[in-house]
Parts: C-alpha cells; sequence; structure tokens
C-alpha cells in the first residue's frame, strides 16, 4: 500500500478538486439564482459574495485538481467550506441542512490532510521541486 500512497492521495486530491469545480460551474450557471440565496441568508454584497465564491470554488478547484499551490490553496478552500457551511447549512435541525453541514466538515478534513502531507508527487508543485533540484 505504501507504494501507491502518492496515486491514491492524487486520486483523493482529484475527487476533492472535482467537487469544487463543479459548485463553481454550476454558479456560473445561475448567476442570479446563487446571488438570490445568498442574499437569503443575509449576507451583504450578494455580487461580490458571488464572485468570491466562483473565483474560489472554480480557480481554487483547478489549482487543487493540477497540484499548484497546493497547501495555500487547500488551506484556502478548508476556509472557505468551513465559513459555508456556518452561512448556508446552520439549521442543524433540517435534515438536509444537517447533511450538508456534516458533508462540508468531512471536505474540510480532506483538504486539511492535503494541507499536511501536500500534492504529493503527481503534481505542478512536485514537478516544480524536481525542476529546482535538477
Amino acid at each position: 500500500m505504501e507504494k501507491h500512497a502518492p496515486t491514491i492521495a492524487a486520486v483523493g486530491r482529484i475527487l476533492i478538486a472535482a467537487i469544487f469545480i463543479m459548485s463553481g460551474l454550476s454558479k456560473l450557471g445561475a448567476p442570479s439564482a446563487t446571488q438570490g440565496y445568498i442574499a437569503s441568508v443575509g449576507l451583504p454584497l450578494p455580487l461580490l459574495s458571488y464572485l468570491l465564491a466562483v473565483v474560489t470554488e472554480l480557480g481554487g478547484g483547478l489549482l487543487l485538481l493540477v497540484g499548484f499551490q497546493t497547501r495555500l490553496t487547500a488551506a484556502w478552500l478548508a476556509v472557505f467550506t468551513v465559513v459555508a457551511a456556518i452561512f448556508f447549512h446552520s439549521n442543524l435541525a433540517d435534515q438536509n441542512q444537517f447533511i450538508n453541514f456534516v458533508k462540508n466538515v468531512m471536505i474540510t478534513g480532506g483538504l486539511l490532510q492535503v494541507v499536511a502531507f501536500g500534492a504529493t508527487s503527481f503534481s505542478f508543485d512536485a514537478r516544480r521541486l524536481r525542476l529546482r533540484a535538477a
């Protein structure tokens, strides 16, 4: 199992990235609905919040996917995910919100693993380190 650890870690990183990429794309497809939802939870500046969410999810997801600035990207996505859980899934008496809250906590756990261990060998970060060493 140890010899496959970098591959397994890369697959895990890619799966986490996919969640953010798909979410960012869905927000691009429904900007008015997304801004309305943001406003409905009482957050100020729905347009700015929407743009921040799209850039974070789509941009951060793509950076995580390819493993570029991976630890920093994963840390930012972890903070974003916790904030999203608090603002959008805080009614824990509602089963759907509870499930989404816990899902966000689990995603954050996976992201913190990426922060701790980095992108492993299948990433732009690792390629950059190999080029520096050469």
